[in-house]
């Protein structure tokens, strides 16, 4: 919300644009993320410490998973709908339609990343799902990004905010989809900027 306020109010006072800060659907939405990128590190953690991930570890960051890639499709919708309607409105009911859309696309996904626990290890699991977050946040920007230019140059009032949506969802998957090969990443420098100690060194000769 800032950030849409910097950008189709530029002139608004401070205090205006903070009022946004108030409203409990901003920290909500904040809640969710936070807790979404918790939940999708905790299979990278009990990995990286050697600890066995049951299946049931794994429901959480899966569902995790496809509530993203659900909104994903909700992004692209509202780019959608933008550009083909401009700034008349083609019904609540469309916009409903997009979000049980997503809401369809979760639940596909999430049995899509489960079956897949049966056939790669739990840390490949993470990997491959982290890929396809990835690339679908790039497919959604290859959509929102053109049809919010599109909608910017349009001559009508608000234009562009289902696009700037579509943008938004589209680069926070971008940036969610890095934690857990992030995580990995660092856990693997770790193990090796730690020194080895072999069982002869921890042994004192009596000289020493």
């Amino acid at each position: 919300m800032p950030v849409t306020m910097a950008a189709f109010a530029p002139d608004a006072p401070a205090h205006e644009v903070a009022v946004c800060f108030t409203y409990w659907p901003y920290w909500l939405w904040v809640v969710v993320m936070v807790a979404s990128q918790f939940v999708f590190l905790l299979v990278p953690v009990k990995v990286t410490m050697q600890r066995p991930v049951s299946h049931r570890w794994l429901l959480w960051p899966l569902a995790v998973g496809g509530f993203m890639m659900g909104a994903l499709v909700v992004g692209a919708l509202f780019s959608g709908l933008e550009f083909i309607f401009r700034d008349k409105g083609p019904g609540d009911w469309v916009y409903w339609s997009s979000g049980f859309a997503g809401v369809a696309i979760w639940g596909v996904w999430t049995i899509v990343f489960f079956k897949a626990t049966h056939e790669t290890e739990p840390a490949g699991v993470m990997l491959q799902q982290c890929r396809l977050l990835l690339r679908g946040s790039i497919l959604e920007l290859l959509v929102a990004v053109p049809t919010h230019i599109v909608a910017r140059y349009r001559n009508y009032c608000c234009a562009g905010v289902m696009t700037f949506v579509g943008l938004t969802l589209g680069i926070s998957v971008m940036l969610f989809s890095f934690g857990p090969a992030v995580f990995f990443l660092y856990a693997e420098r770790w193990k090796r900027l730690q020194p080895k100690i072999s069982p002869a060194s921890t042994v004192h000769s009596p000289q020493s």
